[in-house]
């Protein structure tokens, strides 16, 4: 069948539906008329194996739900200088058991006023020095040889003020200020800054920004020099979709939304998670299951399980194909500092009643602070403040608590409320760091058990797990952030280090830190990939071993019946439990009997058994 054919074919089926929404939203069918025909231009551009891989995962559309899938983020300077090197380091990431690698912001965007690459100039020029469109093309031809998805990020809530538009508009030319939320006085702003929290409070309070060369206020709810775009103009939707469908014609397997809540904006509401978001993200949904349906769409939105699930849709309008499990990853390092998994494992009963059809990403750290919006209703019947037990968060993974070996650095610190973020890599909050720095070789052996630990109770989560690089060899914080004039006010780039290669090279020397991380991890990813109970299908159930310190969990289907156990506490517990019949531990192939079992500090157990 000829691409014309296919593509008349999907948006038939399809047609009714988004011209119902577009224009709910927009009552323009001119505009409406035009976006399909750039659809059809797109289609038609696109190149024939990324097609060929339209119509294989049509046939296959839950690919995704897969045992095997494993993701790294990583970013292309970092990693390997640029789009080139990162293709020449392909096989490294094979060696890792990643087949989905997320590339950080890499599009064209002003230095020093990037936020690390959300303020984006041009949506189809890579930053030079990374190199060009045509090597992101070879990249991703090259990682589908691999059996390697790639993923990429779309700032759609916003452009920099650099961006051709923004240009534009301070020039005063109507047709672009219409893009963007402009207003002549304070009036408006300050009705908005009544209802609209702000993002950073401490390092760019406010959510409008003056602009005295001009006499005028832009909303700018992130930083000063990202101004938030007008989806309520027709136009900013189409040529963001026309953004959106270039750069997935680039080979793109993933495009994760960036800031998805924000961005429409309604007076005297908060201006985020408004119904129209969802008529967007529907929007965007279809026309990529008719121009590029192999394409998914990852939602990045910072909630709580629960509340996110608007977000993947309802099975016959669904939204986003994944989201990601934010809440748990800060409520995995809150259960580690009180050596108390009940909040834990109460997040886990929420996300495991969920549907199968709902995907979470879940992961230990990625490239951003880690926010501690914990659930501090059900903390505050347990004796925890929301205002100290940030602080204790903060002084416990900082290192200035007694007794934590863990290190790192506050982030937006509000000297006013005392709040604020954590910034630091896996293997420093898990003591690596101290443990070198003091020559310590039993507090090493500790770090690297707890490393392994949190990693074993990440790839046992329901969902698709995602490392950060550097994670997989212990890499530990950079401080030469501090060095640079345009990182050193930004404590995030403490885990944004150069990936080290000099240390990848040990990975496989025996005995070395790197060795028993990367080996460790390889041998967990193994199993994890060759064992159908760790499918994204399957039942997946916290297990109460009546310890407090000791979180279970039960994966079962009908061939096999799987236990987990993690110590989040750092000395020896048991867990009390009577299973039936013995277990293989499936790190040392012995058998194992699950009864009232003794785990050590910052333990854990992979146990498995046949049924019957």
């Amino acid at each position: 069948m000829k691409i014309e054919e296919i593509f008349q074919k999907r948006l038939e089926t399809r047609h009714d539906e988004l011209r119902w929404l577009y224009m709910e939203l927009y009552q323009n069918g001119d505009m409406f008329a035009e976006l399909c025909e750039q659809m059809y231009e797109f289609a038609v551009k696109r190149a024939p194996e990324f097609r060929k891989l339209d119509t294989q995962r049509e046939k296959e559309p839950r690919w995704f739900y897969k045992n095997d899938m494993l993701g790294m983020m990583l970013y292309i300077d970092n990693f390997a200088g640029n789009l080139k090197g990162v293709k020449a380091k392909l096989d490294y990431l094979n060696s890792c058991n990643v087949n989905c690698i997320h590339l950080m912001p890499f599009l064209e965007s002003p230095k020093g006023r990037s936020d690390g690459g959300y303020a984006v100039a041009d949506f189809r020029k890579v930053q030079p020095e990374l190199g060009t469109m045509k090597d992101l093309v070879e990249l991703s031809k090259a990682c589908h040889k691999k059996k390697i998805n790639l993923c990429m990020d779309f700032v759609m809530n916003h452009t920099s003020e650099d961006h051709e538009w923004a240009k534009r508009a301070r020039q005063g030319d109507g047709e672009y200020m219409s893009r963007y939320f402009f207003y002549d006085n304070p009036s408006i702003p300050q009705q908005y800054d009544r209802t609209v929290p702000q993002v950073f409070p401490t390092s760019a309070p406010g959510n409008f920004t003056y602009l005295p060369e001009m006499g005028q206020y832009v909303m700018t709810s992130f930083y000063p020099y990202q101004w938030d775009l007008n989806y309520k103009n027709p136009r900013v939707f189409n040529e963001m979709m026309y953004n959106f469908l270039f750069l997935a014609n680039q080979g793109m397997d993933i495009i994760r939304i960036d800031a998805v809540p924000y961005i429409w904006k309604e007076l005297g509401t908060q201006c985020r998670n408004l119904p129209q978001v969802h008529t967007i993200v529907r929007m965007m949904r279809l026309i990529s299951e008719i121009v590029c349906p192999s394409v998914l769409l990852l939602g990045e939105v910072v909630m709580e399980p629960e509340k996110v699930v608007p977000y993947f849709g309802t099975v016959e309008k669904p939204e986003c194909h994944m989201l990601y499990n934010v809440t748990t990853m800060a409520t995995t390092w809150h259960s580690l500092a009180t050596r108390d998994i009940r909040l834990l494992r109460k997040q886990m009963d929420i996300v495991c009643g969920l549907p199968k059809d709902y995907l979470f990403l879940n992961y230990l750290r990625c490239h951003d602070d880690i926010g501690w919006g914990l659930d501090y209703a059900t903390l505050k019947g347990w004796g925890m403040d929301e205002a100290g037990h940030k602080r204790y968060l903060n002084q416990y993974f900082s290192g200035r608590y007694t007794g934590s070996e863990s290190r790192g650095e506050l982030y937006n610190d509000d000297p006013v409320t005392q709040d604020a973020r954590f910034c630091g890599t896996t293997a420093s909050m898990c003591g690596v760091e101290s443990a070198l720095y003091e020559k310590n070789d039993e507090k090493l052996a500790n770090a690297i058990s707890l490393d392994l630990m949190l990693h074993a109770y990440m790839l046992t989560q329901s969902g698709i797990p995602m490392l950060y690089s550097g994670d997989e060899i212990g890499q530990i914080n950079d401080y030469t952030y501090r060095e640079d004039p345009e990182k050193r006010e930004d404590s995030r780039y403490i885990h944004r280090g150069k990936f080290q290669w000099d240390l990848a090279k040990k990975n496989q020397e025996p005995g070395s830190l790197q060795e028993q991380i990367f080996c460790g991890l390889q041998k967990l990813e193994e199993i994890r990939r060759s064992r159908d109970v760790f499918d994204s299908s399957t039942p997946v159930y916290t297990y109460d071993v009546k310890d407090d310190a000791i979180l279970g969990i039960l994966r079962e289907n009908e061939k096999e019946r799987f236990i987990a156990l993690f110590n989040f506490s750092d000395y020896e517990r048991t867990a009390w439990m009577e299973e039936e019949g013995e277990f293989t531990d499936l790190m040392t192939g012995k058998k194992v009997e699950l009864c009232n079992l003794t785990i050590p500090g910052h333990g854990f157990l992979w146990a498995s058994k046949a049924r019957s």
